[in-house]
């Protein structure tokens, strides 16, 4: 038996999350239906992470086991060209027997994206929140500050998280701004411009928002409901020095809400055994 790592790219918005469900519409089912034709055999991948209804991801790790002989340079293009258009296999690699995605992960990085312009990108609208007032992108970046480090994450999490530990610890917080975009040029508007804006939301930023989380585990829903959060701290309806007493709280009411999931991408998992994923060897 051989143990075969892939990563997978997908557009989670036609499907039911990641993990096999009853009704078999969701990346698990699709990719392991794929490999039993490919091979004759009937196989169960395991997944880095589960990612919700609707969210994406850059770089899903999964690995499986096979008596296959298909050669390991085969497999992304035999896999990719019989999968949906919406999920592609970026690359295989032949791991150790013991390798097993989700335990051997050392870090996590998940993407959450707003655009912060007056009117929504018609063509990233699957993969971002339109939130179409500007932001403080510097509250955010404090906010998002005080959640380094191991915390109970408690106040972070679905109150139907099955979790025995909510404890859990972020490695980094980065909020990168994306000062203009190609959508944003063609829907500018000669009134509702730079200078209204800077009258009637001061100190507040347009354009993009990319919020990145590196952690060494996260809850069910917990980056969703970080990204609610912060958006708030951006609105000024929650301060960033509020953040510590938040996590305090241990408290869902206390933080804010569950942003939409389609904002959400896992962009990246890292691991000993496997390459980091860059923008050259994701086609992407």
């Amino acid at each position: 038996m051989r143990n075969i790592a892939l990563i997978v790219s997908y557009d989670g918005t036609d499907y039911s999350g990641f993990q096999s469900q009853p009704g078999g519409n969701t990346i698990q089912d699709k990719l392991e239906q794929v490999i039993s034709k490919l091979t004759g055999e009937r196989v169960r991948l395991m997944g880095s992470g589960r990612t919700d209804a609707g969210v994406h991801a850059r770089c899903q790790v999964v690995n499986f086991e096979t008596s296959s002989t298909i050669p390991i340079e085969r497999w992304a293009i035999a896999l990719s060209t019989r999968l949906p258009n919406d999920i592609v296999v970026q690359s295989a690699y032949s791991v150790p027997d013991h390798f097993h995605s989700r335990r051997d992960a050392l870090s996590k990085t998940y993407r959450y994206t707003i655009n912060c312009n007056r009117m929504p990108d018609l063509f990233r609208r699957r993969y971002e929140f339109h939130h179409p007032t500007p932001l403080d992108l510097e509250a955010m970046r404090a906010g998002a500050a005080h959640l380094v480090g191991e915390h109970d994450f408690t106040s972070f999490t679905s109150p139907l998280s099955t979790k025995p530990s909510h404890v859990r610890t972020i490695l980094e917080t980065k909020l990168v701004h994306e000062t203009r975009t190609e959508a944003e040029g063609l829907y500018a508007n000669p009134i509702y411009n730079r200078e209204w804006d800077e009258r009637h939301y001061p100190g507040k930023t347009r354009g993009v928002i990319h919020l990145y989380v590196t952690g060494t585990g996260f809850l069910y829903n917990m980056v969703r409901i970080i990204a609610g959060t912060l958006i708030q701290i951006g609105e000024s309806k929650i301060a960033p020095e509020a953040m510590p007493g938040i996590l305090a709280a241990r408290n869902r009411a206390r933080s804010g809400p569950t942003a939409i999931p389609q904002g959400l991408s896992l962009w990246e998992v890292v691991y000993e055994l496997l390459p980091e994923a860059t923008s050259e060897n994701l086609q992407l």
